[in-house]
């Protein structure tokens, strides 16, 4: 009996790497891409994002060019695998959301509630997407290894989680702890539940944030046990 075809899978580790190739591909272009480059690639993107969110078991190579619009020669032309294609879309996310942070000229709480604010926001857009790519490495360990995902995530909260620190007299030393719990207060999967429950996104910002602010201090206090 001839093997049944395994069905296409956007877990694990060569998914990782296509973010990561996506993410050293962007950081090395030294000038600005032509129109049609940008635009294609944009509607590429998108494609990959609206399968991910309806049939992420399906995402080929062929259906990303169907749904953008393209030939199928033409997405080759931008990314060697569906993999690829999916790695980069994930960095794109995170990179509207660092922008955002960079950007904010807000300090302390007022920064970090500001770029909650703008993930919570984010989250009907990429979060169905985005929680189908999953790591089998725990955060800590990823950020020790200095996982270049992670560290993109980590330089989108480093200003506004040391804000939080600073306003709690929280000791720089527990800044992984801090990223970490974040990371675990603020999947997009927890995100999507509690507005999909009748939570407004700015009452879900809000009590993240409010829980967010306990679980630290809750994690410094132990110090003094």
């Amino acid at each position: 009996m001839p093997k049944s075809k395994k069905p296409f899978s956007i877990t694990g580790r060569r998914l990782e790497e296509a973010a990561l190739k996506a993410t050293r591909q962007l950081s090395r272009t030294g000038r600005s891409p032509r129109h049609d480059t940008v635009r294609n690639r944009g509607k590429i993107l998108e494609a990959v994002g609206e399968m991910l969110t309806s049939e992420p078991g399906a995402v080929s190579m062929p259906l990303i060019a169907k749904r953008a619009g393209l030939s199928v020669a033409t997405v080759y032309r931008y990314f060697a695998s569906a993999e690829d294609a999916i790695g980069a879309y994930v960095f794109s996310t995170i990179l509207e959301l660092r922008n955002y942070s960079h950007d904010c000229p807000l300090t302390g709480t007022a920064l970090f509630e500001a770029v909650v604010a703008e993930r919570v926001r984010l989250v009907p857009t990429y979060g169905a997407a985005t929680v189908q790519v999953r790591s089998r490495q725990g955060f800590l360990a990823r950020l020790d290894d200095q996982d270049e995902l992670i560290t993109a995530v980590r330089d989108i909260w480093e200003r506004p989680i040391r804000g939080v620190l600073r306003h709690f007299a929280i000791p720089d030393a527990h800044f992984d702890h801090a990223l970490f719990l974040y990371n675990m207060m603020f999947d997009p999967r927890e995100i999507l539940d509690l507005i999909r429950s009748g939570l407004t996104e700015a009452d879900t910002a809000l009590r993240l944030t409010r829980a967010y602010y306990g679980a630290l201090n809750g994690w410094a206090d132990a110090d003094k046990a």
